[in-house]
């Protein structure tokens, strides 16, 4: 295959003109989040089947040829655990390519396996032992040497091939519309679009705080949140989880209290402590049906319900044999406790996993369906 290296906006427009008339193109980017709240956008790597290429953004200003390659509509876009890479895009232009193809997605309803990684699936699928040594590499750092680019292009080369491998596997299956419902939540600007105000629950420790205390950390942590996104900063420059909780615990009211908050630097404490003071005055201020709730918290099922829950998980194994998907990648024991608890949005009863098995967990919570041995002696869902 040919390999080559585009850093000019020359290069670019005619790389972009040869293979616009692809059906698919496999795509990857290499990119920063160390010392940023936003990804620096560093390498993007495509591969036709035929030509592979590195694509500079951090030496081309114009990138509008590549925008109008990744957003035609008739072309088919690969990623492996896309996620990340549409982040960039939509950070980059607002919106995301389509329509897409997640290989990552896609070995999870074919049967190997959930969550793999590129290399591993690489390894299972094509039998293809990838090099890890530049995993870690800086991709800001100019000039890339040879290593990091056949890195790079490998990412790519070996996409596009395991792509027809699982692609016929969904069509042969009958499974080649499974994960339009995934494909569509790209595509959503909430994917992408963080709310401060909604951030506290992903703070780490939140579970041992209630009441007056999760109010206090809701602001505090939609501030940081503010401050991280103003700055282009990552949040744990600004405060770290465990502060965070600190300070919602304690919910300090004077200047000389914080000094004991183990891990607040003085500088923040100079330059921020008055205004985390006055922003937790405030939020101790708030009324009781203002302040959030942990959703999170485990369930309190009754015993017969945990029996219950039980039977589920058994019940779940039985339809991931038969379909020769994993029973993680269709729900966990928590969707399961939320259904015998009567929640109904989960996402077990959702798109694929619903047609697959949140029926029939359903029928089984509803006594139309139970575990037993079938006609030809198989443990299987009979009809009561």
């Amino acid at each position: 295959m040919q390999k080559i290296y585009i850093d000019t906006s020359d290069q670019l427009t005619q790389f972009c003109e040869t293979i616009k008339t692809s059906s698919w193109l496999a795509i990857d980017t290499e990119f920063l989040r160390e010392n940023t709240y936003y990804p620096v956008f560093c390498l993007l790597q495509v591969s036709n089947g035929e030509i592979s290429a590195c694509i500079d953004p951090l030496q081309i200003d114009d990138l509008s040829p590549l925008k109008t390659l990744l957003f035609d509509e008739n072309i088919t876009k690969i990623f492996h655990a896309a996620f990340q890479d549409m982040e960039i895009f939509f950070h980059e232009w607002g919106d995301v390519p389509s329509p897409i193809f997640d290989t990552q997605l896609a070995a999870t309803i074919t049967g190997h396996g959930d969550q793999l990684g590129y290399g591993r699936l690489v390894q299972k699928i094509l039998k293809i032992t990838l090099e890890k040594d530049q995993s870690r590499t800086d991709w800001s750092m100019r000039p890339l040497d040879e290593k990091q680019l056949d890195y790079a292009h490998a990412d790519v080369i070996y996409l596009g091939q395991v792509y027809q491998k699982l692609s016929q596997q969904l069509q042969t299956s009958g499974r080649s519309d499974w994960l339009e419902n995934e494909y569509q939540r790209f595509h959503s600007s909430d994917t992408y679009n963080i709310n401060p105000q909604a951030i506290w629950q992903k703070v780490k420790g939140r579970q041992h705080l209630k009441g007056i205390q999760l109010a206090v950390l809701q602001t505090l942590a939609a501030w940081r949140e503010e401050y991280a996104i103003k700055s282009n900063k990552p949040r744990r420059w600004i405060l770290k989880d465990e502060v965070l909780i600190d300070l919602s615990r304690r919910t300090p009211a004077r200047i000389q209290q914080l000094d004991k908050i183990r891990g607040l630097e003085k500088g923040t404490i100079k330059k921020n402590g008055h205004h985390l003071l006055e922003l937790i005055r405030i939020a101790k201020q708030r009324p009781q049906e203002e302040w959030p709730t942990e959703n999170n918290r485990p369930l309190k099922l009754t015993p017969q319900q945990e029996a219950l829950a039980d039977v589920l998980t058994c019940c779940l194994r039985l339809i991931a044999t038969e379909n020769d998907i994993t029973p993680a990648a269709m729900a966990s024991r928590k969707d399961l406790e939320k259904l015998v608890a009567g929640f109904d949005d989960i996402p077990l009863l959702e798109g694929w996993r619903d047609k697959v098995a949140g029926k029939l967990l359903q029928d089984v919570v509803n006594k139309k369906l139970l575990p037993g041995w079938d006609s030809d002696g198989r443990l299987s869902l009979i009809e009561q």
